[in-house]
């Protein structure tokens, strides 16, 4: 049986972050021995977006492919690298005209082809075209050449992702939720053979408010007025997803999420 290992890093808040990451990610393929890493990098320039640089150093770290998100869109600097590299992906159910691909069909040797396709949820988010369909004319495509399709489904609201995933059970190998920044506890294999996880959480400082600065966000709260997000700064985290799955059927094997430096042990 051929196995692809897949490793899947969380949205990268900050530049801080970024360095942490491409430092790290060599390690964390070799302690994995991934075959295809997807990154998500939508809040690498900061908090918005990416450029070409940051790109390059997490291709020459070891990515294959950039997921990125709605805040990608956010930073003008970033549209041109979307319309450029079809390796940076954006959610693929924005309405035509926008720069960019929602999918990239990867060639991994004898191992075959993988493929990594994005979506975006739309409740408590931008209203664009459905998710739902617009992950099934993707799936017309993308499944006439392989069964191994990692999605990230970059959306607010869990039930949301909890729903796509029943939708698209069976048909991708897995559903990795972005976006919240925040982990959560349910990584299982659902009854078809995708691997699900509500969210992967993030890299970067876990000292402030999903990323940002802890005195921004309560002012934000207290007072109910606008102020200028800040990056957070310390207490560095990377968070991932490993998945394990079956090349010839696309069917997911395993799934385990981790967090670098394990919080649990330094608890103990």
């Amino acid at each position: 049986m051929k196995e692809i290992s897949v490793l899947f890093i969380g949205d990268i808040v900050g530049e801080k972050a970024f360095s942490l990451v491409c430092k790290k990610l060599p390690e964390m393929i070799e302690d994995r021995k991934a075959n295809f890493v997807v990154v998500n990098g939508e809040n690498i320039w900061q908090g918005k977006g990416l450029n070409e640089d940051h790109a390059n150093k997490l291709f020459e770290s070891g990515a294959h492919i950039i997921t990125t998100g709605n805040h990608v869109w956010e930073n003008w600097k970033s549209r041109p690298l979307l319309a450029k590299n079809d390796k940076v992906i954006r959610p693929y159910n924005y309405p035509p005209g926008n720069p960019g691909r929602g999918f990239h069909i990867f060639e991994l040797g004898d191992k075959g082809k993988i493929a990594a396709l994005q979506i975006q949820g739309r409740t408590f988010m931008a209203d664009i075209d459905c998710p739902f369909r617009g992950a099934d004319h993707a799936l017309k495509v993308i499944s006439l050449h392989t069964p191994n399709i990692i999605v990230d489904f970059h959306a607010e609201a869990t039930a949301e992702k909890q729903s796509m995933a029943l939708h698209l059970d069976g048909q991708v190998s897995a559903i990795i939720g972005t976006h919240t920044h925040v982990p959560t506890a349910d990584a299982q294999i659902l009854p078809k053979g995708t691997a699900y996880l509500s969210d992967v959480g993030m890299c970067g400082s876990h000292a402030g408010v999903i990323g940002m600065s802890q005195d921004v966000a309560l002012k934000r709260y207290l007072l109910g007025t606008a102020h200028k997000y800040a990056l957070a700064e310390g207490d560095m985290r990377i968070n991932s997803v490993h998945i394990v799955i079956d090349a010839e059927t696309g069917q997911a094997m395993s799934i385990s999420r981790q967090t670098e430096p394990d919080f649990e042990k330094r608890l103990g």
